[in-house]
């Protein structure tokens, strides 16, 4: 049954659909890129396929392919991770190697570490982008975690969407840094939620919720409320990695003593935002969504929203103050 949402949640999503929404995103960087094929199993090439259509992209610039292996060593000033692959059929034996990338990715790398990535070879260079956290523990949490969710939510029915008063939904999701964070980890505290995405250009939306977040953090902290934390969730975990979140803060002067950045498995997040009443809908190159930003009480429930990007920064800190 398809979840319920509030009414300031879908009168929100109304008026975003009549301006055309929030989040044209360049071509370049579209949420779903056709142009940029990633070669692997899950493309439903064969090891044949994979070997002719490499010089095709090759010819075209880049190669991307899907990339399985272990970190051995990173490289901070040269912003180099080496790592040991497994075999990428019709493309490249197992092998070590070194690969650029980003300040974020390399400050997130632990030797040792399983990880899976796209592999990007532009000239004579070897890129590794969306890295992802590959290890079993890892992967086995985040999927457990995403079905109870799922389930949660199909129980729930109609009633999926919380009402103040309710708990905050179990989740777990990976922070800027690769951690697992599972949503009782902020118990004891209160808790200001909303969801953003990186990419969305629209200065009125995401960028002004995360201005608005740094804002309330610095008003919060000088009216002296103690033993709180802002948690910001990816609406576009499948571009927003650990280390993609971290860059955005980073460049953004952000302080991530008190303040998580969270994305993992679209799944997870689908059934998060339904039970919280946010409209998320992908088209084209565009993700259509509402704001809501949300405060939950140290026992983990959900004691006030917001929805909508005019809430007051004053009512939150006075809200936060009473813990």
């Amino acid at each position: 049954m398809s979840p319920r949402y509030s009414s300031a949640a879908l009168a929100a999503f109304g008026l975003l659909m009549a301006l055309a929404g929030c989040g044209k995103v360049e071509k370049t960087a579209t949420v779903k890129d056709e142009s940029n094929v990633v070669l692997n199993a899950d493309s439903g090439l064969s090891e044949a396929e994979v070997a002719r259509k490499t010089p095709e992209m090759r010819k075209s610039g880049e190669v991307r392919v899907a990339l399985r292996g272990e970190i051995l060593q990173a490289d901070a000033e040269r912003q180099v991770l080496i790592v040991t692959h497994d075999e990428i059929k019709g493309y490249m034996p197992a092998m070590t190697m070194e690969f650029k990338v980003t300040k974020a990715d390399v400050a997130n790398a632990k030797p040792g570490q399983r990880i899976r990535a796209e592999l990007v070879e532009r000239g004579e260079d070897y890129f590794l982008e969306k890295i992802w956290p590959d290890d079993s523990v890892t992967v086995s949490t985040l999927d457990a975690a995403a079905k109870a969710i799922a389930q949660d939510t199909t129980i729930r029915g109609k009633d999926a969407y919380r009402e103040i008063g309710e708990n905050l939904p179990t989740f777990t999701l990976l922070d800027q840094e690769g951690r697992t964070v599972p949503a009782n980890r902020f118990r004891g505290k209160r808790v200001v939620l909303n969801f953003i995405f990186t990419r969305c250009p629209i200065a009125t939306m995401c960028p002004a919720a995360t201005l608005k977040m740094a804002q309330l953090q610095k008003s919060a902290r000088e009216a002296g409320a103690k033993d709180f934390e802002l948690v910001s969730i990816s609406l576009d975990p499948e571009f927003d990695t650990p280390g993609v979140l971290r860059d955005y803060a980073e460049v953004r002067g952000l302080d991530l003593a008190n303040w998580s950045f969270l994305t993992g498995p679209d799944a997870a997040v689908r059934h998060l935002l339904a039970q919280l009443g946010v409209i998320r809908d992908f088209e084209g190159a565009t993700i259509k969504h509402t704001l809501a930003t949300v405060l939950i009480d140290e026992q983990g429930r959900i004691i006030y929203r917001a929805d909508g990007s005019s809430w007051q920064i004053d009512d939150f800190v006075k809200r936060l103050r009473k813990s």
